[in-house]
């Protein structure tokens, strides 16, 4: 448990010290309006890419794209109208088959049923690819984490059974 203190310290030095300020008990929780626009800052990228399209001809249409720490909004205009697809993270096994030609980048994303979904984007600093594959690194510890922290507190509810022996040799 975290200790409780004010002394007239700044607020980052008792932060440092291990002291909570200000307290749980006077802590505001955030609106759902403010909780709206923390969601609008959580965006990783958001421009345009161009994705295959799955019928026969195989054509590059150009789509807007939103990047956030759990999914990837794709819509059909650039006003954003119209979502034709949500990829969570969740869902995708990793980015694969990353290919410079040209002016273009192109790969694919790989989800977790084995469906591959083509995209391109132009050859920039930080291309989509490298921003996706970052998220999903990201999103897969944070989930890592909270798998953690499920089973100690399983673990902490039930101290009567049995230690779990880890995977691993001594």
């Amino acid at each position: 448990m975290r200790k409780v203190l004010r002394l007239g310290l700044p607020n980052k030095l008792h932060r440092r010290l291990g002291f909570l300020w200000p307290p749980p008990a006077l802590q505001k929780k955030p609106s759902p309006a403010q909780t709206m626009k923390m969601s609008a800052a959580e965006v990783l990228k958001e421009g345009e890419l161009e994705k295959r399209s799955d019928n026969l001809l195989q054509f590059w249409k150009r789509k807007t794209c939103v990047l956030t720490p759990d999914s990837l909004s794709i819509y059909a205009d650039s006003q954003k109208k119209t979502k034709t697809k949500e990829l969570q993270l969740e869902s995708i096994r990793k980015v694969d088959c990353v290919e410079r030609t040209g002016k273009f980048v192109y790969f694919t994303i790989v989800t977790t049923d084995n469906k591959e979904i083509d995209f391109r984007c132009l050859g920039e600093d930080k291309c989509w690819n490298a921003v996706i594959t970052m998220a999903l690194i990201d999103f897969q510890n944070r989930k890592a984490i909270q798998d953690f922290k499920t089973r100690q507190d399983v673990d902490k509810a039930f101290p009567e059974q049995p230690e779990r022996r880890s995977g691993r040799a001594p």
